[in-house]
């Protein structure tokens, strides 16, 4: 075979590699960047205080519900106890205003009493006098006897109104003091750390005696029912994805076994920012130094998994769909 017919032959060749390859690609979507996912719930406690008991160990199984820390109690309790002594402190404070107020009113109601006593006498003395049938002394002290008791009403009504206005300022600071005791009551609850979701603890680093800092996570959890695959798919394979689709996921944590799959959805955005924190995923376009094409993340759920089958988050996979 001449020089120039092994040339022909390699390059045919290549080219028929290579259009095999697009060829199969076209009915079949493989790759071998997926890897196993989960919810990672952090566990941070509401209050703060010391670590007085760690309930569970590290990889260990809990349920929603189960205790994990206990928080030392004494602290929220005193205040609780604090908050309702002022409870009972304003009620008896209330209670004498209100006290206070009858006494007011009782005295307005013989004021109103005594003026009413004070006006008909002056009125009949004044008749009396104008017909001169009384002493014009007799009706100064009236009318004198009827300003003393108009201001007697005044007084009343003005102790009445004072009375009345120191009930609501303590009712004001007792209704304080309930809120108060219940947000002591609150905090009480929280020093009893409870598992949010079923799953696995990972790396447990907390001990008895630590501080417990409020809304910095303490315990983190694997949730146990928020499993899925999620498979970096370059972007000429994406438009032929569905929801719904079947797919054949190969789980490096158990090898030799392929398990169905479900195609969830398809990402719809990715981010070209390396730049962490971001609300998009971002996907290296190259690896080994190798330039690759966009890829798209595609979450895929195992369909019927066996009953012993152990998912670990971040585990390598590898996903086989049939568009």
């Amino acid at each position: 075979m001449t020089r120039r017919r092994r040339i022909g032959f390699f390059i045919a060749a290549l080219f028929g590699a290579f259009l095999s390859y697009q060829i199969a690609t076209s009915f079949i979507a493989y790759t071998a960047d997926a890897y196993v996912q989960s919810d990672l719930v952090a566990v941070a406690p509401e209050v703060t205080g010391r670590i007085t008991g760690v309930h569970v160990a590290i990889n260990q199984d809990v349920t929603a519900g189960d205790l994990l820390v206990t928080i030392d109690p004494v602290p929220f309790q005193l205040e609780a106890d604090q908050r309702q002594a002022e409870i009972e402190e304003a009620r008896a404070q209330v209670a004498a205003d209100q006290d206070a107020v009858a006494s007011a009113e009782a005295t307005l109601s013989a004021a109103i009493a005594a003026q009413t006593y004070a006006r008909q006498t002056n009125t009949r003395l004044s008749m009396l006098a104008s017909a001169q049938d009384a002493p014009r002394a007799d009706v100064e002290k009236a009318q004198d006897a009827l300003a003393r008791a108009e201001s007697a009403v005044e007084a009343g009504r003005a102790a009445i109104a004072r009375a009345q206005a120191t009930t609501a300022m303590h009712q004001a600071a007792q209704a304080r003091a309930m809120a108060a005791l219940a947000t002591a009551e609150w905090k009480l609850s929280r020093t009893r750390l409870t598992a949010p979701a079923t799953g696995s603890i990972v790396n447990l680093t907390v001990r008895a005696g630590d501080t417990a800092r409020a809304d910095e996570p303490l315990i983190g959890i694997v949730d146990a029912h928020a499993w899925r695959i999620v498979a970096n798919f370059r972007q000429s394979f994406i438009r032929g994805f569905k929801p719904g689709d079947t797919a054949r996921v190969w789980l490096d944590s158990q090898p030799w076994r392929l398990h169905r799959a479900r195609v969830e959805g398809v990402a719809r955005g990715i981010s070209r920012d390396p730049e962490p924190g971001r609300l998009l995923a971002y996907v290296s376009p190259t690896t080994d130094w190798i330039r690759l094409q966009r890829r798209f993340p595609v979450t895929l759920t195992l369909v019927d998994p066996p009953a012993d089958l152990k998912l670990y988050m971040g585990a390598d996979a590898r996903v086989l769909i049939l568009p």
